[in-house]
């Protein structure tokens, strides 16, 4: 297998909602991610929406944009380095440390989110409007822990 990038953060907020604050380590279950809550559960968690995950670069360009957004404040639960986003489908199966997961579907922006945006205008990452700009949600097909520091390769 070949690396494709590293885990820059791992994200979680207890309290629920945003922004997710580093934890250096988390346990990616079936269910969600160990210690870290969703506010509204009609849109956000569950199996399919396990984990959510965005790039580290998208991140930087965002900032370069002007955007005041930065690592955790848009909700992901793993901040990505080195990742090919735009080669990004659901489907797709990746080994992070001792957990693997499985792409599901761009993760749409919403309002609560939109403090971390110029404007509010969270919409700058809806894939609909911006192809390659979203964050990803995921399924855990392995339950395991992922910490700053592990690969992630392609399965």
């Amino acid at each position: 297998m070949i690396e494709l990038g590293i885990v820059h953060s791992v994200n979680a907020n207890s309290a629920g909602g945003v922004p997710k604050p580093p934890v250096g380590r988390a346990l990616l279950l079936t269910g969600g991610v160990e210690g870290d809550k969703q506010r509204d559960l009609k849109y956000h968690g569950g199996p399919a929406r396990a984990v959510c995950l965005f790039s580290l670069e998208k991140i930087a360009a965002l900032r370069a944009e002007g955007h005041p957004i930065g690592v955790g404040t848009t909700g992901e639960n793993l901040t990505i380095e080195g990742l090919d986003w735009d080669s990004l489908e659901g489907g797709q199966e990746y080994s992070i440390g001792d957990a693997v997961i499985e792409l599901q579907k761009p993760a749409p922006p919403c309002s609560v989110i939109a403090d971390s945006f110029c404007e509010g205008d969270s919409a700058r990452i809806d894939e609909s409007r911006h192809t390659g700009w979203s964050r990803w949600y995921a399924s855990v097909s392995v339950e395991g822990e992922v910490e700053v520091g592990d690969t992630i390769t392609r399965i």
